[in-house]
């Protein structure tokens, strides 16, 4: 079996990775306090609030505090002149090889989040999928951009 890919994200992907989540457990929070009120308001049993509360402080340590360390950890990626080769996930772990031969184009693409830590996802289109590399620092992203670009364009001349 092949070794995993050598090169890391960048380590503020945990701190991006944690606002996004934020983002989306406040949503979550805002309708366990709409429930808090609305039992009180309806009478109807508490310990409905209750568990939803329970849930969002599990949703709090497992999206927020958990998972973005361990995203970090399996992300790797590495690029090589004939494919690219990526692994990422928690439980199951993908290692995918993407040929050069099949790379159709490569975006970099950046949100407000990712902006704010300077850093960009690679995105690579083949055919048949799209594949992307997260939270890269804005140059190291504009750099393996050109190059699978360039690789991919040498591999299509040789053909």
């Amino acid at each position: 079996m092949r070794l995993p890919p050598k090169n890391n994200i960048a380590v503020d992907a945990i701190k991006a990775w944690k606002i996004t989540a934020s983002i989306y457990v406040g949503f979550f929070w805002l309708l366990t306090i709409a429930a808090f009120i609305l039992s009180y308001i309806y009478e109807i049993p508490l310990w409905y609030s209750l568990i939803a509360a329970g849930v969002g402080l599990l949703e709090i340590y497992l999206m927020i505090i958990l998972i973005p360390k361990l995203r970090y950890r399996r992300w790797r990626y590495e690029i090589f002149e004939q494919e690219i080769y990526i692994q990422h996930g928690i439980l199951i772990v993908t290692r995918t090889l993407v040929p050069m031969l099949r790379v159709q184009h490569v975006d970099t693409k950046q949100g407000p989040i990712l902006k704010r830590f300077r850093l960009a996802t690679v995105t690579i289109s083949t055919a048949a999928t799209t594949h992307e590399i997260p939270a890269l620092l804005e140059k190291d992203a504009s750099d393996l951009r050109d190059r699978i670009s360039t690789l991919a364009k040498v591999d299509e001349d040789d053909v």
